[in-house]
């Protein structure tokens, strides 16, 4: 019986670790996106304000 609450207990915590990574690689994927936004931004100020220049 030891040996069975043991298994599942490791088969949890693998789930677990499973959604965690997954939760992770989300907040990765959402915070590169949010600063591929703010550089293409910072891309098109620098380009008007060169353009403002000449």
């Amino acid at each position: 019986m030891n040996l069975i609450e043991h298994d599942l207990a490791r088969t949890h915590m693998r789930e677990l670790q499973a959604q965690a990574d997954t939760a992770a690689r989300a907040r990765r994927l959402i915070a590169a996106r949010r600063w591929a936004r703010r550089a293409e931004r910072a891309s098109r100020r620098a380009a008007r304000a060169s353009d403002a220049v000449w």
